[in-house]
């Protein structure tokens, strides 16, 4: 995808975990790691068909846009799977209507809530909203699975979220309970999928 259309895609939105904290206790590990996560997110980018929107990410943080939700899931494992410490990401994809703003940025409703299921998320975690689970849970990542963690009503966003975790066999997957009420109590499931791209 050489540039970002309108319509239905997939947003990936993450954050340094404690950015600012980490280029103060540790600025010799982030003058590398930060560099290295440009490097990375360009490589990324390319081999899994996304857009970096021009000018958009808040500090320590970057957006990216994918045609398919299951490319977006695919580089989210990959950047999770990164040697990039001591840099922790927290990841948060959502599916839905995008709209382009004059400066060729994401704009709209699906950002808000892609944003609030990135915030969720502690570092070293990647949370999908319970749409994009849905378009992914077949066609998932070699080792990788889905874990629901319920329904959540996330802030400034209309209706409640289904939540689903993103695991892989190589990384942690043990997290604290998300930092939000959960509305709908449920027992998690686990899918697994052995397909490789």
């Amino acid at each position: 995808m050489s540039e970002l259309q309108t319509g239905t895609v997939t947003v990936l939105l993450a954050e340094v975990q404690s950015c600012e904290l980490l280029c103060e206790t540790a600025p010799y590990g982030m003058s590398i790691a930060l560099p290295w996560l440009d490097i990375t997110l360009c490589e990324l980018i390319a081999v899994h068909d996304g857009v970096r929107p021009a000018m958009q990410g808040e500090p320590g943080g970057f957006v990216l846009a994918f045609n398919r939700a299951s490319d977006a899931v695919a580089c989210a494992l990959a950047l999770q799977r990164a040697p990039l410490a001591p840099i922790r990401l927290r990841i948060g994809l959502h599916t839905g209507e995008v709209e382009l703003g004059e400066n060729g940025t994401c704009i709209g409703s699906m950002m808000n809530r892609a944003a609030r299921v990135r915030d969720l998320a502690y570092g070293g975690q990647t949370l999908l909203s319970g749409v994009t689970g849905g378009l992914v849970a077949d066609s998932l990542p070699r080792d990788a699975w889905l874990t629901d963690l319920g329904m959540y009503k996330l802030r400034g966003v209309p209706r409640p979220e289904r939540v689903v975790q993103l695991c892989h066999l190589d990384l942690p997957n043990a997290f604290p309970s998300l930092r939000i009420l959960k509305l709908l109590t449920c027992s998690a499931f686990h899918q697994r999928s052995e397909w490789s791209a």
